[in-house]
């Protein structure tokens, strides 16, 4: 497996074959990249994002519960920017989205 990254919103978004990173980038603080093992990951949540809004890929893990769908002014049907499991991504990067979490479910098993 090769390294896959794809760039999002605010942030990145690696996958390695086994490890998630999420980084997150806003004003005022520093990114603290999330690691996400790809076998605790039950299932994955992925919205395809169009040219008026972002979509979103969201892992899900056991013990945790999602973070639901937020909306706003500002966002519209994704779960919230404090979510570390999480990342919006514009919609030029649906296909790398899209295969990125086919090979963290191919991960699995």
């Amino acid at each position: 497996m090769d390294n896959r990254e794809v760039k999002g919103a605010l942030g990145t978004i690696a996958f390695d074959g086994k490890w998630i990173t999420i980084t997150k980038k806003g004003l005022g603080f520093r990114p603290a990249p999330v690691r996400i093992r790809a076998a605790d990951v039950i299932s994955t949540r992925l919205k395809r994002g169009n040219r008026f809004n972002n979509g979103y890929v969201q892992f899900l893990l056991s013990g945790s519960s999602a973070a639901g769908e937020h909306q706003g002014l500002n966002v519209v049907h994704r779960p919230s920017y404090e979510d570390p499991h999480s990342l919006s991504f514009r919609y030029k990067a649906n296909d790398a989205m899209e295969k990125l979490v086919a090979a963290v479910e191919q991960a699995r098993g």
